[in-house]
């Protein structure tokens, strides 16, 4: 994700992500107040050390307590002096890093960021808090219109689907069990090159799980769900057959994934491919 700006009593602070999560830089907030010593001197604090241990040993299980004790003996001396990458080299922390370079400066973890936010003023870090909640109340209201979206689409293509199927795969004067069967099989190739199992078996496999398989499904996944229901429809009318249809959807969501995310999350589908081609 691509840094984001948030704007706190007039100082523009940047959100990096790190480690999956949210970091705000220490070093824009500081702006506000003075130099980058004001955060040394923070570092150098007792209760500063102490609480930056105990959030690393309930977030981080490499992190070294041995090295940890040692700086919490010497804080508060007047010879002792600490830097973020000091404290991140020795103890191996990840609530803060350092970035060189544009865009540089000291980064914390958004628990770490609102505690120097009080170190900084009591009123400074309540803003920073409503400015950080109303960024991610925004990221999260996107987040679920995409995912609406696309749930959405996969339906409107899923019409498109069902018709081609009615007109070409179902002949006339069938039964309505038939018909049934007919929707349920035809529905599941996309289910299966995708999914690498038919809605009924994900059922099996999910007996505690609402909704459907598709309300399950990553954002990455629906997109390409609703391909593989547009190109099946075309199949269809070009009168393949289900296995020649399924080989070829498999292979199509195995391309498309492998653009949407890491490959090495995908041996899964290969394996599922392997298959329907045995």
């Amino acid at each position: 994700m691509k840094n984001r700006i948030i704007h706190v009593k007039g100082a523009e602070v940047t959100i990096a992500t790190q480690h999956e999560q949210d970091y705000i830089s220490l070093t824009d907030m500081v702006r506000k107040f003075g130099d980058e010593s004001i955060l040394y001197n923070w570092l150098r604090n007792r209760n500063t050390i102490e609480f930056l241990g105990i959030w690393e040993q309930i977030n981080n299980p490499d992190f070294k307590p041995v090295e940890f004790d040692r700086f919490r003996t010497h804080a508060g001396l007047n010879s002792f002096a600490l830097s973020p990458k000091k404290w991140i080299e020795a103890t191996g922390a990840i609530g803060l890093y350092s970035k060189a370079g544009r865009g540089g400066g000291t980064y914390a973890h958004r628990d770490i960021a609102f505690e120097f936010g009080s170190w900084l003023s009591p009123e400074f870090k309540l803003y920073l808090i409503k400015e950080f909640q109303r960024l991610k109340d925004e990221e999260s209201r996107a987040a679920s219109l995409e995912w609406n979206f696309q749930r959405t689409l996969a339906k409107v293509n899923y019409k498109i689907h069902t018709d081609a199927i009615k007109e070409r795969l179902i002949p006339p004067r069938l039964t309505k069990a038939q018909t049934t069967a007919v929707y349920a099989s035809e529905a599941d190739l996309p289910n299966v090159a995708l999914f690498g199992l038919t809605a009924g078996q994900w059922r099996q496999a999910n007996p505690g799980q609402t909704g459907n398989m598709r309300d399950s499904a990553t954002l990455e996944q629906l997109v390409v769900l609703s391909n593989l229901e547009s190109i099946n429809a075309v199949l269809i009318h070009q009168g393949l057959s289900s296995v020649e249809r399924l080989t070829q959807l498999n292979a199509i969501a195995i391309t498309q994934m492998c653009s949407l995310v890491k490959v090495d999350t995908l041996k899964r589908l290969e394996g599922s491919q392997e298959e329907i081609t045995k």
